[in-house]
């Protein structure tokens, strides 16, 4: 008999292609929809091709659980200051945590998902997880706090294809028409007008306020801490000779803190709450941090502290190191794990 995996089937060409390789493959596939809006947009589309596929379907209402997980989390962040990064967070406590607690419950014991990743055998024994072959859309970088002990029950069908041929092989499946959402870079749960307005909407304060620069100096008014991010040019409004970017957020003042280029880049981060994938680091060591996703990395040093931070200091200064986001180290192509950037460090800080 057939054993039983769970594909999170979201009615895209992505989750639909992966349930159709893995039953390719000989496994016994049952599609799994999260609901985790109360719009729930893809249900329809999700409903159409598990029936095309034969597959049986199965909803998961974890709204409540996103919601508390997810999004208020993201309300919290911006508040505070922060650029929070919920896709990270939804992986870690969602996909690969509530909903694997509820597959299990099901029978079934592997966990497939239409990232692109590969889950390869570790050196050390067990699995570890490896950027895409598709680097254009690897996602590997999305999954760097998912719990090390799922690795071996979890699947990743599309880690060796590129997405064209992800693509092609979906059209070549011959299923019946079905409209397909254009791609989205969009977090899932912003509406059409945008994150500021969303907070807004959640009650996250935006009251106007000052604009300086690191030594103090007013340049202006700003309008409202949500609607500006660290590294943001556009929208200052400021007359300066040189361009000014936005350095750093401060809610206990409502003060946006601006400057020049130069004063963008930071040689290192401090980062907390660490979660590894490989065995946990004995001492300090080296890896490639990456500090958002499509950032290209950069060779770092990490020194664990005595609290449970990193300190992690770059090779070269990086630009826009934002509160919040997350960062991944890697080794090669192998994700080592990641911890979320609490601040950056200057000269004489590392």
């Amino acid at each position: 008999m057939a054993e039983v995996v769970v594909v999170a089937f979201s009615g895209g060409v992505d989750s639909a292609l992966a349930a159709h390789l893995l039953r390719e493959q000989g496994w016994e596939v049952w599609a799994v929809f999260l609901r985790l809006t109360e719009a729930a947009e893809g249900a329809g589309r999700a409903a159409h091709l598990a029936r095309a596929l034969g597959l049986p379907l199965v909803e998961v209402d974890l709204r409540q659980e996103f919601e508390a997980a997810v999004v208020q989390e993201f309300v919290r962040g911006y508040a505070r200051g922060l650029t929070p990064n919920p896709c990270v967070a939804c992986n870690a406590r969602i996909k690969f945590g509530v909903l694997w607690q509820r597959v299990q419950a099901f029978g079934a014991r592997y966990l497939a998902t239409g990232h692109y990743v590969r889950r390869r055998p570790a050196p050390e024994g067990g699995y570890g997880l490896c950027r895409g072959a598709d680097r254009s859309k690897d996602q590997s970088y999305f999954l760097q706090r998912l719990p090390r002990e799922i690795l071996p029950q979890v699947l990743f069908p599309l880690g060796e294809l590129t997405k064209e041929e992800v693509r092609r092989r979906f059209q070549g499946l011959g299923l019946p028409e079905v409209e397909l959402p254009p791609e989205s870079q969009e977090v899932c749960f912003i509406p059409p007008e945008g994150y500021r307005e969303f907070l807004r909407r959640a009650g996250v304060a935006a009251p106007p306020g000052e604009i300086v620069d690191t030594q103090g100096r007013y340049w202006g008014r700003h309008q409202g801490l949500i609607a500006y991010t660290v590294g943001q040019r556009r929208g200052l409004g400021l007359a300066a000779r040189e361009p000014l970017y936005v350095l750093k957020l401060c809610p206990e003042t409502n003060r946006l803190v601006v400057g020049p280029k130069a004063e963008l880049f930071a040689p290192g981060l401090r980062a907390v709450a660490p979660n590894w994938l490989t065995e946990p680091p004995a001492g300090d060591g080296e890896a490639v941090a990456v500090i958002r996703y499509r950032h290209p990395g950069v060779r770092a040093r990490l020194r664990q502290e005595k609290d449970g931070s990193l300190t992690v200091a770059f090779a070269q200064p990086q630009a826009a190191v934002a509160p919040g986001q997350a960062v991944a180290f890697y080794e090669g192509e192998r994700l080592l794990g990641g911890a979320w950037i609490a601040e950056p460090l200057r000269e004489g800080e590392i």
